[in-house]
């Protein structure tokens, strides 16, 4: 039951960040086909993109922070573990800093206009990855 509730919560976030930017793209399309003079559908365009990569951030900022919490509570499990439990504890929780460092630097890319979808969806599922198995090796 529980891995069904973090499925549909991968689902729910990768549905969030899709229909962010199928909305985007939508709105884009809609505006290029509107009757407007050209300055106005500049500016349309470019407020679409402001509001698109906001929310788009703050999607990002959401995983990045249960991603920070799923670490967290990691570290304070892992004063009771054994040696072996220890070291593979360790190697999850460097998988899950370098998934949290990505996810900051494609913010950072969101927020500068410099961000690439195949690296966005990479880094958002390589954080999904690590939050899921940090919370599955805390129920052992």
């Amino acid at each position: 039951m529980i891995r069904r509730r973090n499925n549909k919560a991968d689902v729910a976030k990768k549905v969030a960040i899709g229909s962010t930017i199928a909305a985007g793209v939508g709105y884009l399309a809609g505006i290029l086909t509107a009757p407007k003079s050209g300055k106005d559908t500049r500016q349309d365009i470019k407020k679409t993109a402001k509001k698109t990569a906001k929310e788009l951030e703050k999607e990002l900022k959401n995983i990045n922070q249960e991603l920070d919490n799923a670490i967290k509570n990691t570290k304070k499990q892992g004063v009771k573990l054994t040696a072996s439990a220890k070291k593979e504890l360790a190697e999850l929780q460097v998988k899950a800093s370098d998934a949290n460092e990505k996810l900051k630097e494609m913010i950072s890319a969101v927020r500068e206009g410099e961000s690439n979808d195949d690296d966005l969806r990479k880094a958002v599922k390589q954080a999904n990855a690590s939050i899921n198995n940090l919370k599955k090796y805390l129920k052992k």
